[in-house]
Parts: structure tokens; sequence; C-alpha cells
């Protein structure tokens, strides 16, 4: 190992451990390792890099897509989920634990982070189900899981901050999240239903049968949904808008709808914008430091010195796909799922696109991970919220989650032997 690699690993390893801000520490490594090991003007081309970075034209979407969801979380668009879909799911094997999935599945929709999902489905869902006498762990297992899903399913904070980093399409990479999304919520509900099914117990007393009628006048109470989706997603899909266009009718819809529900205070709209500020502050600090870090190892020649060693071990394709899986897993453990992309990405991505792999598809594997990563301990952001909701200790959330965390890890494998499931859409849009 060379000593540029050294002074690299070792200041990360030692600024992390002593809580130093991530944007912050990524930053200051790549200082360093330039000011020790080349001979140039470190100042002039850290400047240049922040300017470059903080006027990217494809930044412009974070803010707008981060302001929709604090508006929304301010609605009662919770409210609305659980009214319109406890109807349909009081007869399927399960009953109303699908609420929980088929909430954060269409919430997901119109938000871009998994801890608003999780928080603004769970509020409203957990109470009824620990109320109607739902098994605890499962409902707080399945919430855990299915918040997740506001990483994946479009619009999505992470896709957009790879997609500015890994340089590709983020209206591809939003198109390439869909089908995941759709086939890990049936997984779930699948599991659900099995779980139940063979453990009756876990569930109530069923509730009376609704008619019809009553069925679907409760799908009223999701029409501001539908339309934020509709506003958002159909506007991208049909070519309408551009990603960044669809994030500014995404928060236009997103006003409408609290005017509409009567909800919206100037008290609360000064909340949303504070909260969008210090969301966007964070996230921009990180991917400044993650892409002057990763031109300062490109100056060093750092990623084709550790691409090499890797190569040198001749892992299959496959071989290397489980490695990583297993690497990302390690490090969400300790590391928040945003901060372990921006970290690796230099690296990992020369080593995925030569073994023949898309970005594309590379980049939905990553989310993939992150989504785990949001359910580990001791960084697992999803528990916390359920934690603040419940009370639960962290521990016995992330086992009441474990489930849904191995059912992401086979649906991994079948993204590597399936890859069409990532990239069929995308392709056909092209």
């Amino acid at each position: 190992m060379s000593l540029p690699l050294l002074l690299v690993f070792g200041m990360l390893v030692g600024l992390l451990s002593a809580g130093v801000w991530v944007g912050i520490t990524l930053t200051s490594i790549g200082l360093v390792s330039l000011e020790v090991f080349r001979n140039m003007r470190v100042d002039r081309f850290l400047a240049g890099d922040l300017w470059s970075t903080a006027t990217s034209a494809e930044l412009v979407t974070l803010p707008l897509f981060i302001l929709m969801g604090e508006l929304l979380f301010h609605t009662r668009l919770s409210e609305n989920l659980f009214s319109g879909l406890s109807p349909w799911t009081r007869r399927l094997p399960g009953r109303l634990l699908h609420v929980n999935v088929l909430g954060c599945t269409l919430f997901a929709a119109v938000s871009g982070s998994s801890a608003a999902t999780t928080a603004t489905v769970g509020r409203i869902t957990l109470k009824e189900l620990l109320a109607r006498g739902y098994d605890r762990n499962l409902a707080m297992g399945s919430l855990a899981g299915a918040g997740t899903l506001g990483f994946l399913i479009p619009p999505s904070i992470p896709m957009i901050v790879y997609g500015v980093l890994a340089n590709v399409s983020i209206l591809e990479l939003f198109m390439a999240g869909i089908v995941p999304g759709l086939i890990l919520a049936l997984l779930y509900m699948g599991y659900l239903g099995l779980r139940t099914t063979i453990d009756p117990s876990l569930l109530p007393e069923a509730e009376p049968r609704l008619s019809w009628g009553q069925k679907f006048a409760a799908l009223l109470s999701l029409a501001p949904v539908l339309f934020l989706i509709l506003f958002v997603i159909g506007s991208m899909y049909l070519g309408f808008a551009s990603v960044t266009e669809a994030a500014a009718m995404g928060v236009l819809g997103a006003l409408l709808v609290a005017l509409g529900q009567r909800t919206l205070t100037w008290r609360k709209l000064f909340d949303a914008l504070l909260g969008t500020v210090r969301t966007c502050s964070m996230i921009g600090l990180i991917i400044s430091g993650a892409l002057f870090l990763s031109k300062a190892m490109a100056r060093l020649g750092l990623p084709v010195e550790i691409a090499g060693q890797i190569e040198a071990l001749g892992l299959h394709p496959y071989m290397l796909i489980a490695v990583l899986l297993v690497f990302y897993l390690m490090l969400g453990c300790i590391l928040d799922g945003l901060s372990a992309i921006v970290m690796t990405l230099p690296v990992t991505l020369p080593l995925v696109t030569a073994a023949g792999f898309d970005p594309i598809w590379f980049g939905v594997f990553l989310i993939v991970t992150v989504e785990m990563a949001q359910i580990t301990p001791p960084v697992g952001f999803n528990l916390f919220v359920i934690q603040g909701l419940t009370g639960t200790p962290i521990l016995k959330l992330a086992r009441a989650a474990l489930p849904f965390c191995l059912i992401m890890v086979a649906f991994v494998m079948l993204m590597v032997l399936v890859p069409e499931v990532v990239t069929a859409l995308p392709k056909s849009l092209s």
C-alpha cells in the first residue's frame, strides 16, 4: 500500500472516529494529501472545485424535492393514506399491515427521503395498528422496511447525488428505480401475508366487511397523493418536464395540497423553508467534499492503484458484487448511506464499470444497499424515527426489521441475475 493511500485511509478513520463532520473530513483529506504529495496551488484548485460543484445545474433539483417533502410533512397525507388504503387491505392475508407498505410506496413517489416517508406514514399507521391489536414487532418491522422505499422510488435524494457524482442521467436513474421499488413492495407484502398465515395470532380479529361503495368512496382520500404523483413522475415520464422542472412542479403541487387542506400557515412555511436550508447545507457540504476528494485522489492516482490491486485478485464480476454488498453492509453499520456513497464511489464505480456492469444498474444497487443501512444499527435513521414514535429500544427495532433487510439482500441477488429488472425501463425511455 502506497504512502498516499495510507495517509488517506488513516485520516479517514481518525477524523470520522473523532466525530468530525463527513463533509469537513473529506475536504480536509483532499487538502492535506495534495499539500503533502503534490506541488500545486491547492487553494485555487479547491476554490475552483467548490464553485463548479455549487453552481452545478443538476443540483437545483435537490432543494426543490427536499422542500416538497418538507411541505408535505405538514399536510394530512398520512391520514389520507390510511383512510384510503385500509378498506382495501382488510381481507388480504396480513390485513392492515399492508397499509404500511402501500402507504410508504405511494408517499415515496412524492418524497425523496426515507426518514420522511417513515415518519409521515408511521405517525398514523403505528398508532392505529397497535391500538387494533396487531403484532408490535411486525408492525414496526414492516414500517422500517417499507420506509426505505423513499430512497428507491423516485424522486430520490440519494439518486440525485449519485447522478451528479457519477455523471449519469438523473431521469434514467429515476426510471430505473420504479420497477425495483414496486418489486420490493410486493416482496414485503408477500412476506407479511405468509408470516401471518403461518401464525394467525399475530393478527387481531377480522374487522367487518365494507361494501364496494364504501371502498371506492375511501379512494377519494388518495386523490392528493395521486395528484402529486401525476404532477411529478407523470410529467417526467411523458416528457412534459425535465427533472428540474418536475421538481418545481412538485413544490407547486405540495403548496396546492397544503392550501387545499388548509394546513399551511406562515409558521409551517417558515419551518419547511428552514428545514430545507439545513438539509441542503448538510448534503451540499458532503457532496462538495466528496467531489474534491475524488479529484484529489485522481491527481494522486489512488483509484487506479486500488483498482489494480483488486483486479490482481482475479475476482469474477459476481464475486466482486458480493464483496461490495458485504462491504456496504458493514459500512452502513457505522455511516449513513449518503456518506457511504460519496466516500466510496470514486473507487467502486470504475471497478464495476470495468467488470461490465451498467452505471445506472450500479446506482440502483447502491441505493438498495443504502436502504439496508437505514435499518441496521447503530446508525439506522429509520430505526431512530420509529424509536421516536414508539420509544422502543434500537436493538429490538433492528430485530423486528431484520426479515425485511434479508429480503433486500435476496432482491440484490435477483438484480445481479436479472439486470433487466433495473435497466429495461430506462432503455425503453431512451
